[in-house]
């Protein structure tokens, strides 16, 4: 294949047509163009690696900002993104230049020569190739999808290893079964490293207990190794190393000072950012887009200034639609609500039903979702007030008075993150 064949857009394109599925969790294809680039991977800096359900990019946000305020550079691998292809590969200085992921994709495409690659497989092949020429104290490597076959799971051993909050989601690929779930999980855990576990369903923590000591891999839990105590302005964390009081997190919800803890906890055993003064800094600095983010500014805020507050959240199953239910505590709100297809509506819905004022359907422009109609018909079933927009832009405009939330889908939250000139940086 020849070099230099266009934008980066146009290179992901004829890399993505290589492989007839999105998703083929096994790691032959990964580890042979590894192998052909000289094995990036193992020329990182010191890993932590993350994996679980929900809360991995929050408890990701929440490394790098203790880390940053305890002065070391920081590397990140995330996904989705949101707005552009860049946001997954986050060097020590930023994320990454349009020349520099053009150029590491041209040298993937040319030494791949044609073969099968899946499209999680390019971007983790091209992170690693990134990492490699980055001078980074830490590399936060987020795993895309289950763990034990997810195409980051090449790596060598890590420093650190942490799995957030297990529950069922993407059943058309790791299984119908919590435990079978909770098992791809903690296929991240390494023999000899320390494991950071979130508070979890019983059957997935015995799953995870159970592989740890199989493997002989050192675990902490919450509860255990370290506890939590919410208070009115933020939250105290205790561990044998101390006690802290906190402010509470940049990112709102209770279920983010539980994501805040983890990442404290592995932190201070790595023996970053111990002191109080840098982590009450992270706990202010940190930033993670779509998660319960008001969006303040451009063409959809306008629609509703002087109606009341709008807020984004990417949440996409019954886990967040519950912690977002806990957070609003009785408060009602008028849901725009839009989901991809593999996900079910009726259970996202109840869960959000103690806050619901109204429903407004859409669907999520260009990608297989459920139709703004299926969403209204599944609400009315349920007896809930729901109508269907074609746009945002049409339901926000028409919703009466009263705060807004755009919900469902990180696809749907990155449209929206666009159309007000909010792209993360």
């Amino acid at each position: 294949m020849k070099k230099g064949l266009g934008s980066t857009a146009q290179s992901l394109e004829r890399l993505f047509s290589l492989h007839p599925k999105l998703i083929d969790l096994s790691l032959g294809r990964i580890e042979r163009l590894l192998a052909e680039l000289g094995h990036p991977e193992q020329q990182l800096p010191p890993i932590i690696h993350i994996a679980g359900t929900n809360g991995k990019g929050s408890t990701t946000a929440f490394l790098r900002a203790l880390a940053e305020a305890g002065g070391l550079s920081v590397q990140a691998y995330t996904s989705p993104h949101l707005v552009r292809f860049h946001e997954r590969i986050r060097l020590s200085d930023g994320l990454i230049t349009e020349p520099a992921l053009q150029t590491i994709l041209d040298e993937i495409e040319t030494i791949n020569d044609g073969q099968p690659i899946t499209f999680f497989e390019v971007t983790t092949v091209a992170a690693f190739q990134a990492f490699a020429r980055d001078q980074a104290d830490l590399c936060l490597l987020e795993v895309g999808l289950g763990g034990k076959f997810d195409a980051t799971n090449v790596i060598g051993l890590p420093t650190a290893c942490i799995i957030t909050p297990v529950a069922m989601d993407h059943e058309n690929f790791l299984g119908t079964e919590l435990s079978g779930i909770a098992e791809e999980k903690a296929g991240i855990l390494k023999p000899g490293v320390p494991a950071f576990v979130a508070r979890q369903d019983p059957v997935a923590m015995e799953v995870i207990t159970h592989r740890a000591a199989e493997i002989g891999a050192p675990l902490y839990l919450p509860g255990k190794d370290w506890t939590i105590a919410r208070h009115e302005d933020g939250f105290v964390y205790k561990d044998r190393l101390g006690s802290l009081t906190l402010p509470a997190p940049a990112l709102k919800g209770r279920h983010q000072i539980d994501n805040a803890a983890l990442a404290i906890a592995c932190q201070r055993q790595l023996g970053f950012a111990r002191e109080d003064n840098q982590i009450a800094v992270a706990m202010r600095a940190v930033k993670w887009p779509a998660r319960l983010q008001p969006i303040d500014s451009g063409p959809l805020f306008d629609l509703r200034e002087g109606k009341g507050s709008l807020t984004l959240d990417g949440g996409h199953n019954v886990h967040a639609a519950t912690a977002i239910a806990r957070y609003l505590d009785g408060l009602r709100v008028h849901l725009v609500l839009g989901m991809l297809e593999n996900r079910e509506i009726a259970p996202v819905l109840q869960a959000l039903s103690p806050v619901i004022a109204s429903i407004a359907a859409v669907p999520i422009v260009g990608e297989a979702c459920h139709s703004a109609t299926d969403i209204a018909t599944s609400a009315h079933q349920l007896g809930m007030d729901a109508q269907s927009f074609e746009t945002v832009d049409q339901a926000l405009a028409v919703l009466p008075d009263g705060d807004c939330l755009i919900f469902g889908s990180l696809y749907l939250a990155g449209q929206v993150l666009e159309k007000s000139g909010l792209t993360p940086t």
